[in-house]
């Protein structure tokens, strides 16, 4: 396993050292799949053992991801890989739905649900932002466990920090005891963002925004979207439309403050992301208290476009040594601006 790891950090150009190796041999002794993979076959978590569940969290750009991809691309058993915002949306969506059809949407159907499909389920980049899912949390993953369904997780927020600060966060902490019950939680430590030293150059990362640099996405795009048809779209999202114009089979361009500074979220992202596969962002600013909700648009925004590997071309009031943040979001933010220096350098798909 540790070899096939080595060359694929090779083949994808990814960084690597001994501490992302160790923490492979923890995943693996954890999932003690060491014995079964001389049968061929991965019987993720031994049935008796008391944790369920990986939590590993880190710096931005240390490799957590990359890493749990792999080890969760071996298992051959039923598994979800899923970001966290999506997971959630799911859930929500669940609740919603059978309310209306006076079917049980409680928790315990959904998880019951859950545990028909999978038997082990990844999600990435957790973190929890909103009051509504911070009350739910505790109840939701205790069940989960119950059900013996098996937990990967990654983060950048260590599990005692998780919604700090946040809006009667007493109701919260029954979901910390839960989770560090449950969970081995392991922190992976290297001072080095690997996706900045994977990205040679800021192909498509313009600043400061003014217009000139205007002009110079205006010649990219039309580059671009040469020979293609422009035919705008409207995504409808539970009452919601976001208009997307133009829309050049894939390709489409915007103003921030019409993705950020508008009444949408998380699913209109996933949704807008499952039509393109090519976005301009132009305009971002930096940020502060004072507008800490457009922030928080736009790393839900940016998860997601990196989550499906989506290229990205951007103009900004920043680059990535003098941007600001308001101060409940800098650490996540700093995420954002890494994963923002990968999607601008990140090979174009647009056929």
């Amino acid at each position: 396993m540790k070899k096939k790891f080595l060359e694929h950090c090779s083949s994808k150009g990814f960084y690597q050292n001994d501490e992302q190796i160790k923490t492979l041999d923890l995943i693996i002794s954890f999932s003690k799949q060491r014995s079964v993979l001389k049968n061929k076959f991965l019987n993720f978590f031994n049935k008796t053992d008391k944790k369920l569940g990986f939590y590993l969290h880190g710096g931005v750009g240390v490799g957590k991801t990359m890493l749990l991809d792999f080890f969760f691309d071996h298992l051959k058993i039923k598994k979800k890989r899923m970001h966290f915002n999506e997971f959630m949306i799911n859930f929500h969506d669940f609740r919603h739905n059978y309310k209306l059809q006076e079917k049980d949407n409680s928790i315990e159907s959904f998880v019951k649900k859950l545990k028909e499909k999978i038997d082990v389920i990844y999600l990435d980049e957790f973190q929890v932002t909103n009051i509504v899912d911070a009350m739910i949390l505790g109840k939701l993953f205790e069940t989960i466990f119950k059900e013996n369904i098996k937990i990967l997780i990654t983060s950048n927020i260590k599990i005692n920090d998780l919604y700090k600060d946040g809006l009667q966060r007493e109701q919260f902490l029954p979901f910390i005891s839960v989770i560090k019950k449950f969970c081995i939680e392991h922190e992976l430590v290297i001072d080095l963002d690997y996706r900045k030293s994977i990205a040679s150059k800021l192909e498509r990362f313009f600043y400061p925004a003014n217009e000139k640099t205007s002009f110079q996405i205006s010649q990219i795009f039309r580059q671009l979207s040469k020979g293609k048809n422009n035919n705008p779209v409207k995504l409808n999202t539970k009452g919601r439309t976001l208009v997307v114009s133009p829309f050049f089979e894939g390709l489409t361009r915007f103003n921030f403050n019409d993705l950020c500074a508008v009444n949408i979220g998380a699913e209109d992202y996933i949704n807008l992301a499952n039509k393109c596969n090519f976005i301009t962002i132009e305009n971002i600013p930096n940020f502060s208290d004072d507008n800490s909700d457009q922030q928080q648009r736009f790393i839900t925004l940016i998860d997601i476009i990196y989550e499906k590997k989506i290229a990205v071309m951007v103009s900004a009031h920043f680059n990535y040594e003098n941007f600001t943040s308001s101060k409940k979001l800098d650490g996540p933010y700093k995420r954002t601006i890494s994963r923002l220096f990968e999607l601008t350098s990140l090979n174009l798909n647009v056929n």
